[in-house]
């Protein structure tokens, strides 16, 4: 007996060694519950509200996170209150979209169960018609499925945040000028212009932080209904960029990394060790960052520990 469970101990440190995945836990069942709903939300630092449509009354809808494996326990509930079918399309899901993505009338429920079967930072959101409306109106959110392990390629971070960008249509029911991309005046960040960017907009008052020399992941969204991304950080380098957040689609070194619409990736930046730094994450078409696709990351060794951890991963 002693020589078996030496054996056995001896093939699981191999197999680390050399790079094979020894399993640890079981898969798990991830229950996901949300509320569509039709109501005024804050879209800007001053605090000015429109009609939104949203997933539990938040732009993004909350972070749904998994493992590889895992299955995913979907309910949506559409109130009777809302006068919109609604629905969700989950980017994470190989599943039929007639069925597990068909709209909900008001007063119903939808639920299903998806395998994630596939690493990567995805989009969520309502796939009922008109599309663009109900996405540009605030019906998205992100889904995490993380790997088994860490690696050398994929090391594990010092901290996690989550930046979703969408663009504004101040006109709520003109979707005619939604499709054709006209009357948008605002990039927003997790739900507002310059979110986190306190240098241009005085009624920002938080910004992204992080400890000099930290690894620092980005999970980024182009939850835009028209335009993508050429996402950058001022005066830094993307240290490692992982297409959809694929550990095996991974660049190294890059200046500039494009998010078509809809699409997703994942971001490491590691600032300077030993001395303060600051950095601005932004969408490099200037039509965007210029309306408020900019956030601020702040290096110093003061940083607040609990940032980009735990409940302090997407913040709005």
């Amino acid at each position: 007996m002693k020589r078996f469970i030496t054996g056995v101990f001896s093939c699981a440190a191999m197999s680390l060694m050399i790079g094979l995945y020894v399993p640890v836990a079981n898969a798990k069942v991830v229950k996901v519950t949300l509320t569509a709903m039709e109501s005024d939300v804050v879209i800007d630092n001053r605090g000015t509200k429109y009609p939104a449509w949203t997933y539990d009354g938040m732009i993004p809808g909350k972070l749904v996170r998994a493992t590889v494996g895992d299955q995913i326990d979907v309910t949506l509930i559409n109130p009777k209150t809302n006068k919109k079918s609604h629905s969700i399309d989950f980017h994470a899901a190989e599943v039929d979209m007639l069925n597990e993505f068909g709209s909900v009338r008001p007063g119903h429920n939808r639920h299903f169960v998806f395998k994630a079967g596939r690493a990567g930072v995805y989009m969520y959101h309502c796939a009922s018609n008109p599309l663009a409306e109900h996405i540009a109106r605030g019906m998205f959110g992100v889904i995490i499925i993380d790997p088994k392990r860490f690696s050398k390629a994929y090391p594990k971070p010092d901290r996690e945040y989550v930046l979703v960008q969408s663009q504004f249509f101040p006109d709520a029911d003109n979707i005619v000028d939604m499709v054709e991309n006209r009357g948008w005046t605002h990039a927003l960040i997790n739900g507002k212009p310059f979110n986190f960017d306190p240098i241009h907009d005085g009624n920002s008052t938080r910004a992204l932080m992080s400890k000099p020399g930290e690894r620092v992941r980005i999970f980024f969204v182009n939850a835009n209904i028209n335009m993508p991304v050429s996402f950058h950080p001022v005066a830094g380098i993307w240290d490692r960029v992982y297409v959809n957040g694929n550990p095996d689609n991974v660049l190294k070194n890059v200046q500039t990394y494009g998010v078509p619409v809809a699409g997703a990736s994942t971001f490491d930046l590691v600032s300077p060790a030993g001395r303060s730094t600051n950095n601005a994450l932004i969408d490099h078409t200037m039509s965007a960052e210029m309306r408020g696709a900019s956030t601020l990351l702040i290096n110093v060794p003061g940083a607040d520990p609990g940032m980009g951890k735990g409940d302090k991963i997407l913040i709005r």
